[in-house]
């Protein structure tokens, strides 16, 4: 799981230095075109037969819909903002998925839940402090990316009840680079050899660290390495002092704490009370 957030903060710095350089459909387009390349294994291994086979044509494009804003909105806040910054805010997906589960999927959530989504709602605006003098709008695009990747959450949790994990995750990569292509030459930009092979990466690295998150929760319980997702917070601290000199600020760091730990809590509260949590809802992810 460690390794696996390292590497989307790998590729998550990758769209960093290229999004000045290239727009967000053609970073898209990459990201799921060579995310293939990795995935090819997961989804033979499973059969082909098993990621082409779908019941729910609805329920797949409206994941495919949701999950392509999702992961746009936060190639644009990779590009436009610190990297620690972006990736903190996204930890709020727990929060909103918690939140949608109640009118989207009929869960019950008790009132210890709701009181730590209200508490991460609170962490959530210690980081974006609106109405501070310094407020940065762009702050809200990864904020929108959430409540998208919240949706496609729910949507796969829907899903998996239904289709393999192979055809979520087959169906939505493939529909990535299909609509990320049809607009491509409206934003075209011919990159030179060194960025060809960066951007290459950016869809290599993120499809490795979707086969290492897979492996980490056929390998444990849920409870065991959830916690572990907040590890993405150090690699892309680091990554973004190092390559561009970016230090987050306080109120990032309180912020990640408080969100944090209302995302701690919801999971304990889940496992405790034995709800189901599908690892296919993992197989995709916000990035």
């Amino acid at each position: 799981m460690v390794l696996a957030m390292g590497l989307f903060s790998i590729m998550d710095a990758l769209v960093k230095w290229l999004g000045g350089s290239y727009s967000t459909v053609q970073l898209v387009f990459f990201r799921s075109l060579f995310a293939f390349v990795p995935i090819a294994f997961l989804i033979f291994h499973g059969g082909l037969g098993n990621a082409l086979r779908m019941t729910d044509r609805r329920g797949h494009l409206i994941r495919v819909a949701v999950g392509i804003l999702a992961l746009s909105a936060f190639f644009y806040a990779f590009a436009n903002m610190r990297l620690a910054d972006a990736v903190a805010i996204g930890f709020a997906a727990p929060i909103f998925v918690t939140a949608l589960s109640v009118p989207l999927l009929g869960e019950r959530v008790g009132p210890r839940r709701w009181g730590a989504v209200l508490l991460g709602f609170a962490g959530v605006m210690v980081m974006l402090r609106p109405g501070a003098a310094v407020f940065d709008p762009v702050a809200v695009v990864p904020l929108v990316g959430v409540v998208f990747y919240a949706l496609a959450a729910i949507m796969v949790r829907r899903l998996s009840r239904t289709e393999t994990s192979a055809a979520i995750v087959f169906t939505f990569t493939l529909s990535c680079t299909l609509v990320s292509g049809l607009l491509l030459p409206f934003f075209w930009v011919t990159p030179d050899a060194a960025d060809f092979a960066l951007l290459a990466c950016v869809g290599l690295v993120g499809g490795l660290a979707q086969i290492t998150i897979t492996k980490a929760f056929r390998l444990a319980e849920v409870a065991v390495i959830m916690p572990f997702e907040y590890s993405a917070m150090i690699w892309a601290a680091l990554l973004g002092f190092f390559i561009w000199g970016e230090v987050p600020g306080n109120h990032i760091w309180l912020g990640v704490a408080i969100v944090t730990a209302s995302g701690l809590y919801i999971l304990y509260r889940e496992t405790s009370l034995g709800l189901p949590r599908g690892t296919a809802r993992r197989l995709q992810t916000k990035r």
